[in-house]
């Protein structure tokens, strides 16, 4: 059975909990849930542990966090194949996650080594001659970090770098679909020469979690998942700092201007489907100029067309199942019910397993599902806009705002969707679902609050103290 952590000590609970390939459902590995006793023992080591952690020198927080990703790097193959056996994302996809795991690590390290303050004069008041004022972050305390099933290790990296990174402790829940990678880096972790409480990592039921949520130990709750059980934990701990990463349903146009179409569609085909389409910023809703829709369908089409579905063991497959059958179930439901109000399907719609084979659908109402809620699986909506204007009304006609892509080189256009659209970021001349994992991701309006990236996950698990020195000759 595969130990998870407690207060960085591999343990066992009673209950087993034993995961299963999404493919095919064979098992992947054994583990076990952790009990209320050892729940408790890891929020109290954290708790406890608060003090130490955040005294420890930037030599030391920083060098932690240079040799978990090299040794993630060392063990990048390992992480791949896991990655697949739990989450069901072809291999090609789960070699690029554990890449970027190992640049968001490194990026943690550089930010920890300059993560230094602000010093402001305050003599620009006569009544304050001679003070400055030293401006710092320091823990709000440790973190409850909440992770999801669709990135199982990228997503805890951005979790767990951060709160390393600034000196906080983390008690990390892994998505009970897809805790062993997450278990693999606990092994990693377990390895250093860290404070004791320094991490957890427990699965969790989902349906225990709530107390996890509520206790004052842990004042930072930063969640990766949907929409309604991120809008439970904010209504259950309004006094706590809660960071909410939620999801959306990303969109792109094709604008006027843009005129290499073939690019954009083969953009869009390979990153509505990438992951399943079980990625926040996966593209669901593509809106195209009028003038360029009777030459853009077809090659849109034939993009998704050439995309290989099967086995995500095989090297070949682009896109693999959906997580569950449940997922499955959803999806083809909302496919139906698209057709049913009018929508045409152009590609796709079928199934086999827990596969959904590539879609594209068209003449869809706003208000179908695909269209107005997350999809979380491999179907697009294409939408004819007489005009780019329209366009980007059609984009913020969304209950969502986490990313969007713009096809245009006019840098009017660029700046005047940056001012315009309610998401979290613009990409121009590509699709949404571009994210470095330095820059500040996150979303608003039912995608979410707080931001993640390095730097701006610092932010949110820490708070400013300012030292002001008096009686100097500035």
């Amino acid at each position: 059975m595969i130990p998870f952590y407690v207060a960085g000590r591999p343990a066992t609970g009673s209950e087993p909990l034993t995961v299963r390939h999404p493919y095919d459902t064979s098992v992947v590995g054994e583990t076990s849930y952790a009990t209320a006793e050892q729940v408790e023992e890891a929020v109290a080591a954290a708790f406890a542990a608060a003090g130490p952690a955040a005294a420890l020198s930037a030599a030391d927080r920083a060098g932690a966090l240079d040799e978990i990703s090299a040794r993630i790097k060392r063990r990048a193959e390992e992480f791949a194949q896991l990655i697949t056996a739990e989450n069901g994302k072809p291999l090609k996809w789960a070699r690029a996650e554990v890449a970027r795991a190992v640049s968001t690590f490194r990026w943690a390290a550089e930010e920890a080594r300059r993560f230094s303050g602000e010093l402001q004069r305050l003599d620009t008041d006569p009544a304050a001659a001679g003070r400055i004022a030293l401006v710092r972050r320091f823990p709000r305390g440790p973190v409850l970090g909440i992770a999801p099933f669709n990135f199982p290790l990228n997503l805890v990296a951005h979790k767990v770098a951060p709160a390393l990174a600034v000196g906080a402790p983390i008690v990390l829940k892994p998505a009970p679909a897809t805790p062993l990678t997450a278990l693999l880096l606990g092994e990693i972790m377990s390895q250093l020469d860290l404070p004791a409480g320094l991490f957890s990592v427990l699965p969790v039921p989902n349906d225990r979690a709530a107390a996890l949520v509520a206790d004052p130990r842990l004042p930072v709750v930063s969640f990766t998942g949907s929409g309604p059980v991120g809008a439970q934990i904010r209504a259950a701990v309004p006094h706590k700092h809660v960071t909410l990463e939620l999801g959306g349903n990303a969109a792109a146009l094709i604008a006027q201007d843009w005129t290499d179409l073939d690019h954009a569609a083969q953009r869009i085909a390979t990153f509505s489907n990438y992951q399943a389409g079980q990625s926040c910023i996966a593209v669901q809703r593509v809106f195209v100029h009028r003038d360029h829709a009777e030459a853009f369908t077809p090659k849109l089409v034939a993009a998704v067309e050439a995309l290989r579905s099967g086995d995500p063991r095989d090297e070949a497959t682009d896109v693999g199942p959906v997580v569950d059958s449940r997922a499955a179930d959803r999806i083809e439901e909302w496919i139906a019910e698209a057709v049913t109000k009018g929508g045409r399907v152009l590609t796709g719609g079928t199934r086999s397993g827990t596969t959904i084979s590539p879609t594209v659908l068209t003449d869809v109402p706003p208000d179908a599902k695909v269209c107005a809620e997350e999809i979380f699986g491999p179907v697009l909506v294409l939408t004819v806009v007489d005009d780019d204007e329209a366009g980007l009304t059609a984009i913020d006609d969304s209950a969502y705002g986490l990313q969007a892509g713009i096809f245009t080189r006019h840098l009017d256009l660029a700046f005047e969707s940056h001012r315009r659209l309610h998401v979290g970021g613009v990409i121009i001349g590509d699709v949404p679902t571009f994210r470095a994992d330095q820059m500040p991701y996150g979303g608003v309006k039912g995608s979410g609050s707080g931001r993640e990236g390095i730097a701006s996950a610092m932010d949110d698990y820490t708070e400013p103290r300012v030292l002001v020195l008096t009686g100097l000759a500035l």
